[in-house]
């Protein structure tokens, strides 16, 4: 290893430039990480196009790679042996309050940089903090004491472990917030990542009836949600999807609806409330609606509705996806679709954003060693 690490360093809206980092002096509670794959999401597409905060910030929140070097506080706290394999959560928490406690640190005010402007969370805090590398599109990356690290099993591949995020909100969102079990009919808008995601968590603890819908673009993505587990796909432009989900669930409508059409509108949303089950069903939504004229408050009472928002992932919930990946890894690597060398971050982001001529994208890895 060098004296110097080569990162991605994102320096305006739509900017990146390609900058060496004097590699960071570690105490004995500190580590370096080399990482392998940093997977992209659709948080990645907005935060490159609108930055809400300050630059230079290293980009790059679902990491996975092999501790390098650590002091042996470090080792020792998080139990690591140098070599280890480990999925880096992206928040990095006070380990004090009752969030963090619970396992919850995507509650913690220490990672939220919304409310605290001093947040600590991988791939959103500006390279001008102490330790430099706080973003995973980075040939290495610094850990505090306090950063959430689950060690990898064996035999997992290196790429589907980038699949960890996605996979753990998905698990969190249907199984935890929205309370899908065994026999729950379930609607799921949106075939991406976190769709094709709680696809097979919902599948996992038997979910009797799932259905999902997407657009004609959608069709590659709506066949992989069956081969995952889906009962029915249904393309929203192809007649009336609401009369098609009453039909399929014997007029009743669904229990659980899963909206992970981020920034489609009002539309999902609307489509929801009215296929939920005549009373007490669950929305959970994704994504940020500016405003809502004319939002359906009167039924959403008289049907009993619970809206809930969908927000990160739980500690619990990145040890289950790390166990469906050892256990079924296998079925998912369909969901491993593009992959870019550390130079082609600014691709593999508008890839995802769909703005490149590439097709049937689900989920895309950059891999810093990715030729070298």
């Amino acid at each position: 290893m060098g004296d110097t690490v080569l990162a991605a360093v994102r320096t305006a809206a739509r900017r990146t430039e390609l900058r060496d980092f004097p590699k960071p002096e570690l105490g004995e509670d500190s580590a370096l990480l080399k990482v392998e794959v940093a997977g992209i999401c659709g948080t990645d597409v907005k935060m490159y196009d609108s930055p809400p905060f300050g630059e230079p910030v290293i980009m790059g929140h679902e990491n996975v790679g092999i501790v390098a070097d650590a002091g042996p506080a470090f080792l020792a706290r998080h139990r690591l042996a140098i070599g280890d394999r480990v999925f880096v959560e992206h928040y990095v928490g006070c380990y004090s309050c009752a969030w963090c406690r619970a396992g919850q640190y995507q509650h913690c005010e220490a990672t939220d940089w919304r409310t605290n402007p001093d947040a600590r969370r991988f791939g959103y805090t500006t390279s001008e903090n102490p330790g430099r590398l706080w973003g995973g599109f980075s040939e290495y990356m610094f850990l505090p004491w306090n950063a959430v690290l689950h060690k990898v099993p064996d035999g997992v591949d290196t790429e589907l472990a980038g699949l960890v995020t996605p996979l753990a909100n998905g698990i969190e969102w249907a199984l935890v917030d929205a309370g899908v079990r065994f026999g729950s009919t379930v609607l799921i808008q949106g075939p991406g990542q976190q769709g094709l995601s709680q696809v097979v968590a919902c599948k996992r603890v038997g979910a009797r009836n799932i259905i999902v819908t997407g657009t004609a673009r959608d069709r590659a993505r709506l066949d992989l949600a069956q081969d995952l587990g889906a009962d029915h796909v249904l393309d929203v432009g192809d007649g009336d999807p609401l009369e098609r989900i009453r039909s399929l669930t014997g007029g009743s409508g669904v229990d659980v609806v899963l909206d992970c059409t981020a920034r489609a509108g009002t539309a999902p949303v609307l489509l929801g409330i009215e296929a939920l089950t005549r009373r007490g069903g669950t929305l959970l939504v994704q994504g940020e609606l500016a405003a809502f004229p004319d939002f359906p408050m009167k039924k959403v009472t008289e049907k009993a509705i619970t809206i809930k928002s969908a927000r990160g992932h739980s500690y619990a919930s990145c040890e289950h996806a790390l166990e469906l990946l050892r256990s079924d890894g296998h079925r998912l690597e369909p969901l491993t679709t593009h992959r870019f060398p550390l130079s082609g971050v600014d691709e593999a982001i508008r890839t995802l954003g769909g703005e490149t001529d590439a097709e049937d994208v689900i989920h895309v890895s950059l891999m810093p060693w990715l030729g070298r």
